[in-house]
């Protein structure tokens, strides 16, 4: 592990901050499509015009959005921050870093959601990825210093756990 650690409080609260502000967007595409489905001018004029039928998939969808955003917003502010070391198995909320990802100072935040948001805290990049994930289930429940092989995309990764905690 490097010397410089990332504080697992400031990683959840910037994810909630990132979190909340996709929310705001979610709740005005949200908003802004659901008028559009109810809008006089989407009433169909033939049988063929679907513009009303698409501006109201369009609302469900980004009503969708919302409530997985709010959600995740709630699933990360519940979120217990465990420690972990070479004898606990990897799981939620453990920051685990892989051999080949030492020199470049990058880790994998294991996350209830949030699945591919970057960031940078105390010069460590930081990915986040969830238990769902390729990477994130091979991940969990192994150990520091256990060898990885995993699928991903067209490639495979063959690496080892070097750091958890």
């Amino acid at each position: 592990m490097t010397s410089k650690k990332i504080d697992k409080k400031s990683l959840v609260s910037l994810i909630i901050k990132n979190l909340q502000q996709e929310l705001s967007q979610a709740v005005s595409a949200a908003n802004e499509a659901h008028a559009a489905a109810v809008d006089d001018q989407s009433v169909a004029e033939t049988q063929y015009d679907t513009l009303a039928i698409e501006a109201s998939y369009l609302a469900e969808g980004q009503s969708r959005r919302v409530q997985e955003l709010q959600e995740a917003i709630f699933d990360y502010q519940n979120l217990v921050l465990s420690k972990f070391d070479e004898n606990k198995p990897i799981a939620l909320s453990a920051l685990v870093q892989l051999n080949t990802d030492n020199k470049k100072q990058h880790w994998f935040f294991i996350g209830p959601a949030a699945g591919g948001f970057r960031c940078q805290l105390n010069e460590q990049h930081i990915t986040v990825i969830t238990p769902e994930s390729p990477l994130g289930n091979t991940l969990m429940r192994e150990f520091e210093g256990e060898d990885i092989n995993v699928l991903l995309g067209n490639g495979r990764l063959i690496d080892y756990i070097a750091s958890v905690y």
